[in-house]
């Protein structure tokens, strides 16, 4: 397929685009710096701006894959920052939707990131694709970004929407922040240590976003997360165990509110999603158990 990706240079993307290749397709990568991966560029494989003349670069495309959006950890959420969270989310997503609009041929599937913060701090309550969204902030995000997607359907494009939970791998997201304070004995669970993190292996993250492209029952909504969504206390008790260090240094809930203010609840929000789309459509996850996640990543 010919498979156009935003996004397609980050913490996700790296991974995402070196399996896509592997598997014969033709990618192109919408990128803010695209001299920066000159080098890389290939027969099946280039690099462009958001200059570019999207519309035309659509025409061709089969697949959109859309995975841009400002990183939310490691920052304060000042009003500058929550603009940037959502424009970079909201902004550009519009922007692949009136490119498709203008198109003469229109990719035929549209997958559009979301993520598990549209739930809101949800408690032990199970969350499958059904349940009630929230009104937070996280949640506005999410709900803007994907209906602003869900406009493509208007032109016929088959939209879908994975809403991403915490992922595990080294070099980026929640787990590149845990793994510092066990390497110097000072780990430990964050929070309570009672609230659920839907997490899921950076491996089976891409192959469900890759999912969709070829199962046309897919449509709308659908969470990605493992099916054994762990606490905090269980996710720090492992970590320690893989790392063969201790995890008894707890960092209390108020200290890190006084640190980063909302910008904690992606950790200490409780948020146990169930892939309940996935399981019925047939996907297969590779890791299952946060044990056997964190081994093969450590």
């Amino acid at each position: 397929m010919n498979i156009l990706i935003t996004g397609g240079t980050g913490f996700i993307g790296d991974e995402l685009r070196t399996l896509l290749l592997k598997e014969g397709h033709n990618l192109v990568i919408i990128t803010r710096s695209p001299k920066k991966y000159e080098g890389e560029s290939a027969k099946n494989l280039r690099f462009i701006s958001w200059d570019e003349d999207l519309a035309a670069e659509m025409g061709d495309i089969d697949a959109v894959i859309n995975l841009a959006g400002e990183n939310l950890f490691g920052q304060r959420w000042t009003d500058e920052v929550k603009k940037r969270i959502m424009d970079s989310r909201v902004q550009t997503t519009k922007k692949l939707v009136d490119a498709m609009r203008e198109a003469d041929k229109k990719p035929e599937v549209f997958v559009s990131a979301s993520a598990s913060g549209i739930y809101g701090n949800r408690g032990n309550d199970v969350l499958d694709e059904s349940a009630e969204v929230a009104d937070d902030f996280l949640a506005e995000v999410c709900k803007a970004w994907e209906a602003e997607s869900q406009k493509a359907t208007d032109l016929g494009v088959r939209v879908v929407n994975p809403r991403i939970g915490i992922v595990l791998e080294k070099g980026g997201g929640a787990l590149e922040k845990m793994i510092p304070p066990f390497q110097f004995l000072v780990g430990g669970p964050i929070g309570s240590g009672n609230q659920y993190m839907s997490w899921v292996h950076q491996t089976d993250l891409c192959k469900a976003l890759i999912f969709p492209l070829d199962n046309d029952e897919l449509t709308g909504a659908y969470n990605v997360c493992s099916p054994n969504p762990a606490t905090m206390n269980e996710f720090a008790d492992t970590l320690g165990d893989i790392m063969n260090r201790p995890s008894l240094f707890r960092v209390p809930k108020f200290a890190l509110d006084v640190v980063l203010g909302e910008a904690a609840k992606p950790v200490t929000d409780s948020i146990r999603m169930q892939p309940k789309k996935l399981q019925v459509t047939g996907f297969e996850f590779h890791y299952e158990e946060l044990e056997e996640a964190l081994a093969e990543i450590m």
